[in-house]
């Protein structure tokens, strides 16, 4: 009885003091903000205060609710790196935005972190939240300066083709020329909420860096403070697409989208529409006779040149942006998509790279 009175109390401390510890970290950083004279009005107190949460329960996971287990077992280790990884994911669906971006990024680590936070947030790559039709209508209708979308466009798919952390895809056919196009729409919060998610993010982190120094994650909130202004502005996007199509136009294979200017913005932007397979989908080159060795080949090449010749590289080559498909020549063809970051690197530094092996 004795035995049992101790872990009641046990786990009640132990959840009294999670709660405590959960609710004192969202109460400081409620007070940081409010210190810092950002508008508790423009962030949303819900989206800064889930954030807080999450990283209140992870610490106190840490700190508290697994001590009855050996900090240096392997049954503490996987169950404390799962649980984390399980509400660093729900708060990613939650917020959405900023913070899918960062889980899909964390997700791409793989050589960095714990497979637990790789694999759960892995998902991320492939279940990001759509837009409502009506509010993508709305975005393109400020950002082009149109009474409605059909001024622009016959045709609109209802559905997106693709939908990810910043923005989601249609297809479409343009009122003026009949083409057939991709259009890029921006989640209509994305920009608004970005700046906050940023400062609430490094706040975090900080918090994180206190509590447990072996961690130190503030160079994921620096790239992201670095690099997202740069993806959330899709005419710079465009720059890029042109400036990338210039630079390989000796490869006759590589296929960048056509950007139509006349139809783009910063939250806006519309492409050739290309059709194609992602370089993953190994069973349909199978069964469709593509010559998989062509295509490593010439993928070889685009990324050998990027990154050894001219020292421009894309940031983002997953499986969604790298497309494959047969010209009617019966060649293969390589499509490359989602040209929002690019990174440049001098020739000293790449040259490094060519005695990986």
């Amino acid at each position: 009885m004795t035995a049992f009175i101790r872990r009641v109390f046990r786990n009640r401390f132990v959840r009294a003091f999670s709660s405590g510890l959960t609710l004192t970290t969202v109460g400081v950083s409620l007070y940081f903000l409010h210190q810092n004279d950002y508008s508790f009005s423009s962030i949303g107190v819900v989206r800064f205060a889930r954030a807080g949460l999450a990283v209140g329960r992870i610490a106190s996971d840490y700190k508290l609710s697994l001590r009855g287990l050996y900090p240096n077992s392997e049954d503490y280790q996987i169950t404390m790196k799962q649980r984390g990884a399980e509400k660093l994911l729900d708060l990613a669906k939650a917020n959405g935005g900023v913070f899918i971006k960062v889980g899909q990024h964390i997700a791409s680590l793989q050589y960095i972190l714990p497979e637990e936070y790789v694999s759960t947030l892995s998902v991320l790559h492939s279940r990001a939240p759509e837009s409502k039709l009506a509010e993508v209508k709305q975005v393109v209708e400020q950002s082009l300066n149109v009474q409605s979308c059909d001024e622009v466009f016959d045709f609109l798919d209802e559905r997106p083709r693709g939908a990810a952390s910043l923005a989601q895809v249609y297809e479409a056919k343009l009122v003026e020329t009949g083409e057939r196009v991709a259009v890029k729409v921006q989640h209509p919060k994305v920009k608004p909420h970005s700046l906050v998610d940023i400062a609430t993010m490094e706040f975090f982190v900080n918090v994180v860096d206190r509590l447990f120094p072996e961690f130190r994650l503030m160079w994921l909130v620096d790239e992201v403070k670095r690099n997202l202004p740069k993806e959330l502005d899709f005419l710079n996007e465009a720059d890029n697409a042109d400036r990338v199509r210039r630079m390989f136009a000796h490869l006759p294979y590589l296929k960048i989208p056509k950007i139509h200017r006349k139809y783009c913005s910063d939250r806006v932007l519309t492409m050739e529409y290309c059709d194609g397979v992602q370089i993953d989908q190994v069973d349909y080159f199978d069964k469709h006779s593509y010559d998989k060795h062509d295509i490593c080949k010439k993928i070889g090449t685009l990324f050998s040149e990027m990154i050894f010749v001219n020292g421009y590289i894309h940031c983002d080559p997953h499986p969604g942006n790298v497309l494959v498909n047969k010209n009617e020549e019966g060649e293969v063809d390589i499509v490359l998509l989602d040209h929002g970051l690019y990174v440049r690197e001098p020739c000293a530094a790449a040259c490094p790279h060519c005695h990986w092996r």
